[in-house]
């Protein structure tokens, strides 16, 4: 086998039998779970255990991602609401109307990390509204954290019994 063959082999296209394809799912649901709003949750647990200058900190932190977060969302949000569908659509189409598998493997990263996005606008507003304090604001990032956790469990879910079916259905038995 030449130089050229196993390149091809380590880049294949097929994404539901790529190891690359699962390592870059797990990577991203790791991810999005670890950075809520933009803050190492590691920080806020940190944060929550010490007290005192640490928790100041990670308030401050929290505030800064909001507002940032926020800002983003008024600036460009249409904008940014319109190239997600449409991206998502294009996706959906392409992936599961004309059967082609990296748009389905596209898709089954983009569509949830799309609930994330919405989930991270909606707690900023929440926190922004309500400008939560010391433990209060550990909690709503808490529960955020475990709801971009449930979405990351479901996706990863769907993504593997859709990624197995897809392998049985198009892989011949025995080749």
């Amino acid at each position: 086998m030449d130089i050229y063959a196993r390149i091809f082999e380590v880049i294949d296209t097929r994404s539901f039998s790529n190891l690359w394809y699962w390592i870059g799912l797990a990577v991203l649901w790791s991810t999005a779970s670890h950075f809520v709003l933009g803050v190492p949750f590691d920080v806020a647990l940190k944060a929550q255990r010490s007290g005192g200058e640490q928790m100041a900190d990670f308030e401050e932190l929290v505030r800064i991602n909001v507002r940032r977060l926020l800002n983003i969302a008024e600036v460009s949000g249409l904008l940014l609401t319109a190239i997600i569908a449409a991206l998502n659509t294009i996706l959906a189409l392409t992936g599961f109307v004309y059967w082609i598998e990296f748009s389905q493997a596209l898709f089954l990263f983009v569509f949830p990390i799309t609930f994330v996005g919405i989930l991270n606008v909606r707690t900023a507003h929440k926190i922004a509204a309500t400008n939560p304090l010391g433990a209060d604001l550990f909690s709503v990032l808490r529960r955020h954290r475990f709801f971009v956790q449930l979405i990351g469990m479901i996706s990863i879910f769907v993504t593997a019994m859709w990624g197995m079916f897809f392998n049985i259905m198009t892989v011949p038995l025995g080749g």
